[in-house]
């Protein structure tokens, strides 16, 4: 019998589990989701007003290489992908609101986590192999006339600056969201666990 109520102790004893208030899971992920929304949306308009200098550089300036014409049209298109996929992922954190359909909502989350998580890995690479390859394209003939000193400063700082975007911010950039994400996707997840 000691036994007994000694486990019944140590049992009952035991931390409850915290319940979660509704209205902070759901303020705190409102806020969170506004956020990314937010750095989306200005991500949107910075490769917008890069697609239209790109247009002007193509359609006003005259170039003798048909190369130079290739790199920027390679350019373009590049950011005509990203551009598509950016407003993607904004429709989808944009679409509904939390507080009507909690389930359809966690599952358009999981969906952005997906395709994020698809964006960091294939999508990347190809999308810097493509810009790398317009810009050696465009460089030719801008700097056809330039010494070697010069073409060695500007592909170097061309490629330095892929290789840190590649190998430091990226991975850090993609990891913040990623921890903010599951950690949004978690507690609606536990939420909904709550209520059943």
């Amino acid at each position: 019998m000691k036994d007994f109520d000694h486990l019944m102790s140590v049992w009952q004893g035991q931390p409850k589990r915290d319940q979660l208030s509704v209205d902070e899971v759901l303020k705190s992920v409102k806020k969170d989701i506004r956020g990314i929304a937010g750095r989306l949306y200005w991500g949107i308009v910075a490769i917008a007003a890069l697609i239209a200098c790109c247009f002007m550089v193509m359609f006003f300036l005259v170039f003798n290489s048909w190369t130079t014409y290739v790199g920027l049209l390679i350019i373009l298109v590049t950011m005509l992908m990203y551009i598509s996929l950016i407003v993607r992922n904004y429709r989808i954190l944009n679409k509904q609101d939390v507080t009507i359909n909690p389930a359809e909502y966690l599952n358009g989350l999981k969906a952005y986590q997906k395709s994020r998580s698809k964006l960091v890995g294939w999508f990347y690479y190809i999308f810097i192999l493509l810009i790398s390859a317009g810009l050696g394209l465009y460089f030719a003939e801008i700097l056809e006339k330039s010494t070697l000193t010069t073409k060695i400063i500007i592909y170097g700082t061309i490629g330095i600056w892929f290789i840190f975007i590649t190998l430091y911010l990226r991975p850090r950039i993609f990891k913040y969201e990623d921890e903010k994400l599951s950690l949004m996707i978690e507690r609606l997840e536990r939420l909904g666990h709550q209520f059943e």
